[in-house]
């Protein structure tokens, strides 16, 4: 905890946007309730919007409200957190902004009298993550010499490898790396961190967790919504800078790396490192062969009529922005040489399902008839959201005469733990920034390696027209040509029937 002397000041620019409603009040109210936060504090929203310090608040309050992951909502309790909510109109761009920003600062440091600390939380378009660290910093707001200084960024950092590279370069020319935060609300989440105990705090697994036992990797991240109202976003950003660079890439890292020789944060991120350096390049040439890219079209899904992508407000009639993304790729080290790893993220699929899924080899030789390669693989389902927890399936002899196989589960749910109460990604991801903890948090090199490794894909599609992107009807689990690069008999795990066709069927 800070000295009672010290001042925390959370500036989060772009406040009036849905993230900071939905998601950044509540949990610094939860961050609050639990005393994370230091007792001097002062909460500073910067929007463009013409607000009142009151509006501002009435705002707030209804978010915490709305989207307090808290099973208990003290309106007492909400009023003490608004206090110290503060707002400033600025287009942050101009200087004005930042000059009302300086004076608040300084009047509350003269008032204190001890440290003042800042956390610049970055809410806004990408666009912007280059030109606001540059205002504050010629306000003289990026100065360690009373305090600390950190920066939070949103996704995505960068468009393409060019432009990462080089926004991190800016940034460097005026900040550490130390100060800077890549936030990725994924890696917020209790299983992803899980992953990392589960591998290297049990004797079980380490010894399976490899190229002799596993057969291959699947990674899902489904989403049932369509794009909503961010179709203008959207339609610039795509699948695969909106979902594979980051989050699913930083998963395969959690999941791939080897043990690191401590849990401190760059320990622990020079592994993640070591595996995306060992992702094996694509060529351009084979980018169809090994990535397959879809979007949805219009269905009928539980009786509602969903519109096609290219329906959407804000999306070009034309477009070719795809709105699903399969993989196939590997992993060049002793680990991993030879495994398979597939990736697969889209809208408008039939339910919201995050998942990682180890499949191990089958046994050598069959002993009992089995009608399906899929039901003689053991598999070990590590459940990102919803329902957060972990499934081995494995085959039993099924009840009766003769020596039929049947798939049983042993599982683990975080809702069975009653008395442990599973915080919220971004409620982790703030206190560990308040902390000074990087360890969920992307270094430079870390992006600038996933999207080097996602560059031959990107210019295939742009310079390649004859790169098919497939349709597929909302409500399904992605086009058909998705399923053919996993080959051998085998098929992607499919927790949910295809709601277009009917079924509301899930399973962990």
């Amino acid at each position: 905890m800070s000295n009672q002397s010290e001042t925390l000041f959370i500036i989060i620019f772009g406040a009036t946007g849905d993230l900071t409603y939905r998601k950044l009040a509540p949990a610094l109210y939860s961050l609050n309730i639990q005393g994370s936060i230091p007792e001097r504090f002062y909460i500073v929203g910067v929007g463009r919007k013409n607000l009142t310090d009151e509006e501002f608040r009435a705002r707030m309050r209804e978010g915490i409200k709305l989207f307090s992951y808290r099973s208990e909502i003290r309106d007492s309790s909400i009023e003490e957190l608004l206090e110290h909510f503060l707002y400033i109109k600025s287009d942050m761009v101009s200087h004005e902004g930042y000059t009302d920003l300086k004076s608040l600062i300084k009047k509350k440091e003269d008032e204190s009298g001890g440290a003042i600390n800042c956390i610049y939380y970055l809410a806004t378009p990408p666009d912007l993550f280059s030109v606001i660290p540059f205002r504050l910093h010629e306000a003289g707001l990026t100065s360690e010499d009373k305090g600390y200084i950190r920066f939070v960024f949103e996704k995505p950092f960068g468009y393409e490898y060019a432009s990462c590279r080089k926004l991190n370069e800016d940034l460097h020319r005026i900040l550490s790396e130390k100060q800077i935060y890549r936030i990725d609300h994924y890696l917020g989440k209790e299983t992803v961190q899980n992953i990392l105990v589960m591998r290297f705090s049990n004797g079980l697994f380490e010894p399976l967790w490899n190229r002799n036992y596993i057969h291959h990797i699947q990674i899902t991240s489904a989403e049932s919504i369509g794009v909503e109202n961010r179709g203008g976003y959207y339609d610039s950003a795509g699948a695969l800078r909106d979902m594979v660079q980051n989050h699913l890439l930083q998963m395969v890292g959690l999941t791939a790396m080897e043990p690191p020789s401590s849990i401190h944060p760059d320990a622990i991120r020079n592994e993640v490192l070591k595996v995306f350096q060992s992702l094996q390049p694509l060529k351009e040439e084979e980018v169809p062969e090994y990535v397959i890219r879809g979007q949805y079209t219009a269905s009928k899904v539980m009786g509602q009529c969903i519109p096609a992508y290219r329906q959407e407000p804000g999306v070009n009639p034309a477009s070719r922005t795809e709105t699903y993304v399969a993989m196939k790729f590997f992993i060049n080290n002793w680990r991993w040489g030879g495994v398979p790893f597939f990736i697969r993220t889209g809208k408008r699929l039939p339910t919201r399902v995050t998942e990682i899924v180890v499949n191990f080899k089958p046994t050598p030789h069959f002993l009992f008839h089995v009608d399906d390669m899929n039901k003689a693989i053991n598999q070990l389902i590590i459940r990102i959201q919803p329902d957060e927890g972990i499934v081995l399936k494995f085959g039993i002899k099924k009840p009766g005469s003769g020596f039929n196989v049947e798939n049983v589960s042993m599982d683990f749910h975080y809702s069975d733990l009653l008395k442990v109460r599973v915080p919220e990604a971004y409620e982790r991801l703030l206190g560990d920034v308040i902390m000074g903890d990087s360890t969920l948090f992307a270094r430079d090199d870390i992006v600038e390696t996933a999207w080097k490794f996602l560059e031959p894909v990107q210019k295939a599609w742009a310079e390649n027209r004859d790169i098919k992107i497939y349709g597929y009807p909302a409500g399904t689990w992605g086009p058909e040509e998705a399923g053919k690069i996993i080959g051998d008999g085998l098929e992607w795990r499919y927790p949910c029937k295809n709601l277009a066709d009917d079924g509301t069927f899930c399973e962990l």
